[in-house]
Parts: structure tokens; C-alpha cells; sequence
């Protein structure tokens, strides 16, 4: 398996001792964190930063403390999925929506806004009421995730919405010096060789959900060793598991949606078996229901 230098020196990590394979990350050597590693403790990816969380809204830094509290450890960093457009005088912030209407006080288009102006805005929880906190922005982000090493430690996949280019987000992360803790979120395999041509070193979550998906990345040059594969919204084929793992690719199964729903109707005990049949990380709106039972 090629080693990438992912999640590099992240301070007061605990190193792994035990013979079986673990998320832990360590001081003294690279982590592959996004690789896939027989017999690794599974990882929960949270949704927008939040999920369905009742009093903490979505990409918010508050929220993603939050979470990274209840969910994370030394042994399995959580996951910071999280989105990134763009403001009027081009200031990257985490906003899911192109219009600010659904999870600020704020009304209109972000686009049409400067940063400044966000600042007269809070953002409001999934119940629609108002919180203290402020929009924030990618710079602000990475740095607080930079600030977790020792701490309730973080990684973060970075979704990149359309009016932000991928050399702005990547400008960022080297900016901020935190490209050991990131994987860069593609939809298509051309934006996938793109960031890779942008920094081949980065980790990139790209669709797999079949093998031609997998052969046109490789047609355009993405190597194994920095993909991070996202499977679907529902249970891909044994095989599909298979293959991926034997390149040591780890896969992501998309839970929020309909398997979160079937986990809330058969109860919270079939995020294990989604485990069990082969996903590595699970992005999801259950986050703290989820960890209660993968983690027990």
C-alpha cells in the first residue's frame, strides 16, 4: 500500500499498540487516516458539520465542536463534512445553500453579499430557532480544526460548491497548513484529476459506485492511493466493497437520507451491519445515535 502524508504530525495523538489495525494517529509518522486498513475502527462523517442535531446548526464552528466532542477520540477523529460557497467580494464561507433564507436570519442570494454584511447575521438551528452564531469561513474552519490536535482532534471532507474554484480551496488549506487533515469532495472524475493535478497529495472523496466510475478516474490519472471512495446513498454490491479494499481505497456509504431513516425505524443496530458488510466511514444526520453504537 502507498503511505500519503495524511493527518501528518497532529499533536498529543495517541499511538496505535495494539496489533490490530486502528484510526489512531500518531506523532511520530504519517496517518493514512482516509486509507483503507484491514480491521480499522469504522468513522462517522457528520453531515453538513451537524447533521439533525436539535440546537446546533449546520457548518457551523460551534456545531462541529459539538460534535467533535461526542463523536471523536484520539482512536477516531471525527469527520467534518462541510460546505463551502462563495460572498460577494469573494470571501470562502460554510454555507450549504445559495441563499442564506433556510439557516440564517438573513434573506437573498450569499452571493449578492459581502462578508460584512453576513456579519449582522446568526444562524439558526434545524428547529428554526436562533442561535448566537455567526456564518463562518474556511479560513476560520481550518484553523480552528488546526486548533483541535491534542484536543477532540478532526478531519474534514470539503465540499466545494460551484461558485468557488478548486485552487481557491486548496490555496486555503495550504494556507492554513492543513493538508494532512483534509480530503477535497469531487462528483465527477474530471474535477477529480483537476485537484489532483492541483495537489497530488491531497486525499480526494470521489464517486465510486461501479467499476467504470472507477476506470475513468484512473483513465485520467488519479491514483489509488489518493482516493477516498464514496459508494452511494444505499448499499453497493459485496463486490464493489471488495475491489476497492483489496487497493486499499476506503469507501464511504451515504446513510444520511433513507438508511438513516431505516435506522430510526429497525433501530440504530444496523449501522453495524452496514460496518460489518464493508463501509469504512458513514456520513450521516445521526451522528451521536450512530457512535453509541459503533463505538459501545
Amino acid at each position: 500500500m502507498n503511505a500519503k502524508p495524511l493527518l501528518w504530525g497532529l499533536l498529543g495523538f495517541v499511538t496505535a499498540c495494539a496489533p490490530k489495525a486502528s484510526t489512531n494517529l500518531s506523532t511520530s509518522q504519517s496517518a493514512d487516516f482516509f486509507t483503507y486498513k484491514a480491521g480499522q475502527l469504522p468513522k462517522i462523517s457528520v453531515h453538513r458539520g451537524g447533521g439533525d442535531l436539535k440546537t446546533y446548526p449546520e457548518n457551523c464552528l460551534e456545531s462541529f465542536a459539538y460534535v467533535a466532542k461526542q463523536v471523536g477520540a484520539a482512536t477516531h477523529p471525527a469527520v467534518i463534512e462541510c460546505d463551502i460557497d462563495l460572498t460577494k467580494d469573494s470571501v470562502m464561507v460554510m454555507m450549504h445553500d445559495a441563499t442564506l433564507d433556510r439557516t440564517t436570519t438573513g434573506t437573498g442570494k450569499l452571493i449578492e453579499k459581502t462578508y460584512a454584511e453576513l456579519d449582522q447575521f446568526r444562524l439558526e438551528d434545524n428547529m428554526g430557532n436562533v442561535t448566537p452564531y455567526k456564518i463562518p469561513t474556511l479560513e476560520q474552519t481550518l484553523q480552528w480544526g488546526k486548533s483541535q490536535a491534542g484536543k477532540n482532534p478532526v478531519t474534514f471532507t470539503l465540499d466545494v460548491k460551484r461558485n468557488v474554484s478548486f485552487a481557491k480551496v486548496v490555496d486555503m488549506v495550504h494556507k492554513t497548513g492543513m493538508s494532512n487533515y483534509v480530503a477535497i469532495i469531487t462528483y465527477n472524475a474530471q474535477d477529480a484529476a483537476k485537484v489532483h493535478q492541483l495537489d497530488p497529495n491531497l486525499m480526494i472523496s470521489v464517486t465510486i459506485r461501479n467499476r467504470a466510475e472507477y476506470d475513468r478516474l484512473r483513465e485520467l490519472g488519479v491514483p489509488d492511493n489518493s482516493m477516498v471512495a464514496f459508494v452511494g446513498v444505499k448499499e453497493p454490491e459485496a463486490d464493489l466493497y471488495k475491489f476497492l479494499h483489496e487497493k486499499g481505497i476506503a469507501t464511504i456509504l451515504g446513510t444520511l437520507g433513507n438508511l438513516d431513516k431505516q435506522a430510526d425505524a429497525k433501530g440504530y443496530q444496523v449501522y453495524k451491519t452496514f460496518v460489518d458488510n464493508g463501509a469504512d466511514i458513514l456520513s450521516t444526520d445521526r451522528p451521536l445515535e450512530m457512535a453509541r453504537v459503533i463505538y459501545k
